[in-house]
């Protein structure tokens, strides 16, 4: 089982008010739901929206969900939230909407007391807040580490910084990142989005200068968080080590290969034609440089390797996915 809880608070009583947090909630359990092919993901997530007076989310409700939601031992317990933080010399804390100081919101150390009591084999925590980076040490100032076997935390910013939106508002741009690298944008070769690959594309996505994202975990192996459309085709990357059989090979091309050439290249007699089973092939090949595993040998691409008669061979990369193929394990 798979569980879920997503928290998104605009309303705050005594605090300016955000606009885009409830949105960020909803995006993540769309696509949190179900992987990329409409099967199920995380079962029926759970979501606690503070969008007014009338509905609201309070530190209670708040504390008692994240409760619940590491209660048991789930494959999964993922706890996303989208609002306020507040940062002291005791530690962080997560605003609800009845908060007046920002100390008396659901502190970061209870969070981790439940995620690390947790039977759950797999504990993840996401955090779209300003100052969120402090969750896992004990307090500000003191670099403790609390994270146990198991567990994950993804935050928006270090604890020295704000979590920006987007401009215009509506959404955060941490977890604009976030759904992108769910919707496939931090897919591996079949398709898992991991906790890894998902900080990776933020990371990346934001640059240097902008807001970073902080990643702490104490994991032997990622979990998928999510299954997106692979890049390539499943068949296409199990025939890689059919393509390649053993480590080193090179393919020998030539322009039958190529069924793209120009007109005078099409008239001249010397160049052989396009082979429908050699281009079929070459099909693949392309397939794999896009995705960096394979690589034209001499020439700067793979159609001027076919049409200067070079050859291709695999990068490391491809070379690491042909042994995983030719062990069974794709």
């Amino acid at each position: 089982m798979r569980k879920a809880l997503i928290v998104g608070i605009d309303y705050y009583a005594n605090f300016k008010c955000l606009s885009g947090c409830v949105n960020d909630a909803h995006a993540v359990k769309a696509v949190l739901e179900r992987h990329a092919d409409g099967t199920v993901n995380f079962v029926t997530p759970r979501i606690l929206t503070g969008t007014g007076p009338t509905e609201s989310v309070e530190r209670t409700e708040l504390k008692e969900a994240a409760r619940e939601l590491f209660a048991d031992d789930a494959e999964i317990a993922l706890f996303y939230f989208a609002g306020h933080g507040y940062i002291e010399d005791t530690g962080g804390f997560l605003c609800a909407s009845d908060g007046k100081t920002g100390d008396d919101g659901f502190s970061l150390a209870e969070l981790m007391t439940f995620a690390r009591e947790s039977h759950a084999k797999n504990k993840v925590i996401i955090l779209d807040s300003c100052n969120s980076g402090i969750a896992g040490d004990r307090s500000k100032g003191q670099q403790i580490a609390e994270i146990k076997q198991g567990m994950t935390i993804l935050t928006a910013s270090t604890e020295d910084q704000y979590a920006l939106e987007t401009p215009g508002g509506g959404s955060g741009v941490f977890t604009t990142l976030f759904v992108d690298a769910l919707g496939g944008a931090a897919a591996n070769l079949i398709g898992d989005v991991t906790p890894g690959s998902v900080y990776a594309h933020i990371d990346q996505s934001l640059g240097p200068w902008a807001q970073r994202p902080v990643f702490k975990t104490n994991v032997k192996t990622f979990v998928s968080l999510r299954k997106a459309t692979p890049p390539i085709p499943l068949a296409d990357l199990q025939a890689l080590a059919t393509h390649f059989p053993v480590a080193g090979y090179k393919i020998d091309l030539d322009p039958s290969y190529e069924p793209e050439r120009s007109e005078e290249q099409r008239k001249d007699s010397t160049i052989p034609p396009p082979d429908p089973n050699k281009t079929a092939v070459f099909a693949v090949l392309q397939q794999y440089v896009k995705v960096n595993l394979v690589r034209a040998v001499g020439a700067p691409h793979m159609w001027h390797a076919a049409m200067q008669s070079k050859s291709c061979e695999l990068t490391v990369l491809g070379e690491h996915w042909r042994k995983l193929v030719a062990n069974g394990l794709v």
